[in-house]
């Protein structure tokens, strides 16, 4: 059940998030922020009000000795994907939100030996937590799925990784 706690204001600053995050000056950012995901060539492909997806090449920087993509790597992409849509439902905030990952499960389940998309469908949950966590004002958690598959739509990974919000 949604509690519909944002208003049009609130939607109009998701759209303006999503601008930035597609701008080609989030690199920028990654460079700065997250160098070794920047390097690693994870990149945002799309962000919406219902789904992130992230991708992250098979390359010489993101590789492990067994010829695949390096776990960690993987775990970049998904955190990303589960990530960016909690930064937007706290873009701007009032009073200010503080997020925190507080859980991590992984499942690999093929050697990804190319580009590996993530995708996390998980927004209107992250939202909610994010109303949970103001009109409560203690700690709400969120559990969060990204799902990663490779060019032939073959599932590399899977992630459920938890969020914690707590208005400050």
């Amino acid at each position: 059940m949604s509690i519909n706690y944002f208003s049009k204001a609130q939607e109009l600053q998701g759209a303006k998030f999503r601008k930035q995050v597609k701008s080609p000056l989030f690199n920028l950012f990654l460079l700065a922020k997250l160098p070794a995901a920047y390097f690693s060539g994870v990149r945002v492909l799309s962000l919406d009000e219902e789904e992130c997806k992230v991708k992250v090449p098979y390359k010489w920087f993101s590789q492990n000795p067994f010829k695949s993509t390096y776990f960690a790597c993987l775990s970049m992409a998904a955190e990303m994907s589960t990530g960016l849509p909690c930064l937007m439902a706290i873009d701007k905030m009032q009073p200010k939100i503080s997020m925190l990952v507080v859980g991590l499960e992984a499942q690999f389940t093929k050697k990804a030996t190319d580009i590996s998309t993530f995708g996390c469908k998980d927004v209107a949950a992250i939202y909610d937590c994010v109303a949970r966590a103001i009109e409560s004002k203690e700690a709400s958690v969120v559990e969060t799925f990204s799902m990663g598959y490779n060019k032939a739509g073959e599932e590399v990974a899977r992630f459920k990784i938890t969020w914690s919000f707590k208005s400050k």
